[in-house]
């Protein structure tokens, strides 16, 4: 069609379809609660007296149409505060990425939501615990939920949900002093968790956790203590070989000093002779002084053989070879 208006009307569809209203603003996945927060807070920071304008908490219970919602971001205002909202806009984005945010968000306050807890998608089939005696249990829950519209903008997402109700069932089992008591009953978890009010600061309402599974897994004190022993035990062993060698050397540190002293003593007994033969020559040893040695020294070699304490010398004093 030649129309210049539709013309115009067409490339000015195709511009807002590419690039729908406040995306360049956020640098989240489109369509994620982090996505809305992002162009929610742009356009309230730059475009403050919209808020004042509209008058959105005035609206409740009126009828209210709104021509190029855009990506519903005002329009989002008007259905938490009771608005019987309409939106219509130029594109098909626009129109899906608004649609996506209020939409579920109403039906989730209406009909409440169940989540898995932990997420499957996440690779993590069940939650572990070890109770106070050691033993592991595996546990997996299912959280009921329902959209707190007045907390929908600024409130933590689902992943927050799950985060908090995985540390409380894990706290909860933990606090248990034996596995059969959380075994026999399950609400003990469901109970301990519901105390801590962890859906605060969140976009939904607890509704109910429901534990939905609960295994008995591994004895973990057991390993651990295990682990210990054997740790305690190559400890042991190489304090033990360190003794042993520091022993050795000192063995045969020992027997260096031994060996020392017989050859010190073995230098001794060899200058006994030339002392004998001096003496002789400077006269400070007579015969009958000899003689008296030698009687001595045969007495001696005899008491030592007798007592097998000693080995016989010949008259020069030297061990026969």
């Amino acid at each position: 069609m030649s129309d210049p208006n539709f013309q115009m009307k067409e490339r000015v569809r195709a511009f807002w379809q590419a690039n729908p209203c406040g995306t360049k603003f956020a640098d989240a996945e489109p369509g994620s609660r982090r996505f809305y927060e992002l162009v929610e807070a742009h356009r309230y920071q730059k475009e403050w007296h919209i808020p004042e304008a509209a008058d959105f908490a005035a609206s409740r219970g009126a009828r209210v149409l709104e021509i190029g919602c855009g990506l519903g971001t005002d329009g989002a205002q008007f259905a938490k505060a009771g608005a019987d909202y309409t939106g219509v806009d130029l594109t098909a984005a626009a129109i899906d990425l608004a649609g996506r945010d209020i939409l579920d968000a109403v039906k989730t306050s209406v009909n409440p939501k169940v989540i898995d807890c932990p997420d499957p998608a996440k690779g993590r089939p069940t939650l572990d615990g070890v109770c106070k005696n050691g033993i592991q249990l595996k546990a997996r829950a299912r959280v009921t939920v329902r959209t707190k519209l007045d907390r929908l903008v600024g409130g933590a997402t689902e992943e927050t949900i799950i985060a908090r109700v995985g540390e409380g069932i894990v706290k909860a089992i933990g606090s248990a002093e034996h596995h059969t008591d959380v075994l026999a009953n399950p609400n003990l978890i469901s109970q301990a968790v519901l105390k801590n009010s962890l859906d605060s600061q969140t976009a939904f309402e607890i509704v109910s956790i429901d534990v939905a599974e609960i295994d008995v897994g591994a004895n973990i004190g057991a390993e651990l203590q295990a682990n210990q022993a054997a740790a305690d035990l190559r400890v042991a062993q190489a304090n033990a070989e360190k003794r042993r060698a520091l022993a050795v050397a000192l063995e045969q540190e020992m027997r260096a000093v031994v060996e020392e002293n017989r050859a010190k003593v073995v230098l001794s007994e060899a200058e006994v002779p030339r002392a004998i033969s001096e003496a002789f020559r400077s006269g400070r040893l007579g015969v009958m002084d000899y003689y008296n040695l030698r009687n001595l020294q045969s007495d001696t070699e005899m008491r030592n053989t007798i007592a097998g304490a000693g080995t016989p010398r010949n008259d020069r004093g030297e061990k026969p070879s």
